[in-house]
């Protein structure tokens, strides 16, 4: 949203979306060894932060350009990377542009209503988006502690 809650964006503020995904990359960039992996996962994080519905193997290769999923699935399982030192080079890169020492963080788990009990992780559990205990599947997000 643009400012003052308005839903038009400005030219300035996809500079600085583009300009802060830029120095995202700069920072887990040498996280990986070859060129062709950094720029997939670069491809893989514009994937994460568009509006594509469905942000599986198929989607993020779609929207990145690519006919298979198979280079996004490499990337992710066979690719030579720490997730670890990625994911503090993140944190690190979250908290300059969002910490402030009176913040809080809440977490809300995301939940995904299910009708069956085929998928993986479907039970009959709470789930925030239905604000009561449904079938569903939940995907929580951890924090990492300073």
């Amino acid at each position: 949203m643009g400012e003052h809650g308005s839903s038009a964006v400005t030219q300035a503020e996809v500079a600085s979306w583009a300009a802060g995904l830029d120095e995202v990359q700069q920072r887990i960039g040498p996280r990986f060894a070859r060129a062709e992996q950094r720029q997939r996962v670069r491809a893989y994080l514009e994937g994460l932060l568009s509006p594509v519905e469905r942000k599986n193997g198929w989607q993020l290769a779609e929207h990145a350009g690519e006919m298979t999923p198979y280079g996004m699935q490499r990337l992710l399982a066979g690719a030579k990377w720490d997730a670890d030192a990625v994911r503090d080079d993140l944190r690190a890169y979250v908290v300059e542009q969002l910490g402030d020492p009176k913040a809080i963080l809440v977490i809300d788990e995301t939940g995904f209503l299910k009708q069956g009990t085929h998928s993986v992780g479907v039970k009959r559990q709470y789930s925030g988006t239905a604000g009561r205990i449904e079938n569903c599947q939940t995907r929580t997000a951890k924090s990492a502690s300073s």
